[in-house]
């Protein structure tokens, strides 16, 4: 296994290679083989990019169809075969269905560009400069989403301030504090030193902040208050949206309807970058060439897109993700648990988070991380302290693969904290 190459040549910024320290080669549903030929479970998806698993076959012969009739691969953002029939299908399919009106826009192919133009947007048409944002949220590493994002670490990296955005306390830091009262008072209290924001951006489950699913009634309450106060609701749904959650959209069972929506990672289909913000016709203000990229138009990515959206509602694969759900819940409240009175658990769908703050002093979830890998399975860690071990299985993993995954976790989680403990 020669990892000299990467160690000498590419950069320090390197970091999931850190943790996961083979060299893979070859992939299949939910499981990759390094060039060793040892075989790994995947629970971490890429980063939430693979929720159809790797290589998925209907997927695949999509794209091998179209490369081999010489399909048009790069169109900037000119008119196409595939992007019409992922705009049809994506209309009639997802948007139609939940009584959604929105027009789309095909950002560069990454979540953090999708965040800057909804940022943009929001700007352009409330004339307003100021964001509100939760504390505890990852939105992305470019300059706008990182101002939104409240991780540390993430945020170092800028090498400048990071300007116009107002950061309001998550709800689960102060169970004792109403969040929206909180908003509402910053808004009428003429000495907060607050102005009224353009947009207030949020994930319905933040991810790297720890795992934290929002409650739908709180949800609620925060769409009443950007419709009362004009300001306008940005849902992040680039990492828990596509299926995710249990429905194709994170916050459709909270019965909302936010203003603007980003989707990246899964959109793709099969690992392919693509970004897309959805926003009410009454909010399209762009002028032509605003908010461009080059590489807006990865024609591969449309035919995987539609693919993949075809595949989901053929298999009922979001009603499945509900039923794995309920597996990952039990086997973590009945076998995981109870390893230590202090470890928590908190999910919905197929992204789980496994609490190790109060259980064991910091570092010790990266050595679950470590101590899973050994065992061969991938999994990735996050929240304050990267204290919470994060499960992202893919949403096509069988009953059987999932439950060797928790097993493997257990054991994991077993050793670690009898080291700690002994």
């Amino acid at each position: 296994m020669a990892v000299e190459v990467f160690e000498t040549y590419e950069s320090e910024v390197r970091s999931y290679c850190r943790k996961f320290t083979a060299v893979f080669a070859t992939a299949k549903g939910s499981k990759i083989w390094d060039e060793e030929g040892r075989e790994y479970l995947d629970f971490f998806d890429g980063a939430g990019a693979l929720n159809y698993g790797h290589n998925n076959d209907y997927i695949k012969e999509k794209l091998i169809d179209y490369l081999q009739k010489d399909g048009i691969s790069h169109a900037l953002d000119m008119y196409t075969g595939p992007k019409r029939d992922f705009i049809e299908y994506f209309e009639e399919n997802i948007l139609k269905p939940r009584n959604l009106d929105y027009k789309l826009m095909f950002t560069g192919p990454t979540g953090t560009n999708a965040i800057e133009a909804a940022l943009k947007l929001a700007r352009k048409v409330t004339k307003r400069t100021n964001i509100f944002a939760l504390m505890g949220c990852f939105h992305g590493m470019t300059m706008g989403a990182l101002a939104l994002t409240t991780d540390m670490a993430s945020r170092a990296g800028a090498g400048v301030p990071l300007h116009d955005v107002t950061h309001i306390p998550a709800p689960y830091m102060f169970p004792e504090l109403d969040t929206v009262a909180y908003m509402e008072q910053l808004l009428a209290d003429d000495h907060s030193g607050v102005e009224k924001p353009a947009a207030l951006v949020l994930e319905t489950i933040q991810a790297e902040g720890g795992i934290f699913p929002f409650d739908f009634e709180w949800l609620k309450k925060i769409e009443d208050f950007c419709r009362r106060h004009e300001i306008l609701l940005i849902i992040d749904d680039i990492q828990v949206g596509c299926g995710r959650s249990g429905a194709f959209f994170s916050f459709e069972k909270a019965g909302i309807h936010p203003d603007m929506v980003a989707l990246s990672k899964s959109i793709g289909g099969y690992g392919l970058p693509m970004a897309l913000l959805l926003f009410k016709p009454e909010l399209d203000i762009w002028k032509p060439g605003e908010h461009n990229g080059t590489f807006r138009g990865n024609q591969m990515a449309f035919i995987a897109a539609k693919a993949a959206l075809e595949f989901a509602l053929s298999t009922n694969l979001y009603e499945s993700v509900n039923d794995k759900s309920k597996i990952v819940e039990e086997y973590m409240k009945k076998e995981i648990l109870p390893l230590d009175q202090k470890l928590a658990v908190r999910g919905r769908g197929l992204i789980f988070g496994l609490d190790l703050s109060k259980a064991a002093p910091k570092g010790t979830c990266r050595e679950v991380v470590t101590e899973c890998f050994k065992n061969g399975l991938i999994v990735e860690q996050a929240g304050r302290d990267d204290s919470v071990l994060k499960l992202m299985p893919a949403l096509t993993i069988s009953e059987e693969e999932l439950l060797k995954g928790l097993e493997i976790i257990k054991k994991s989680v077993q050793a670690v904290l009898a080291r700690k403990n002994g």
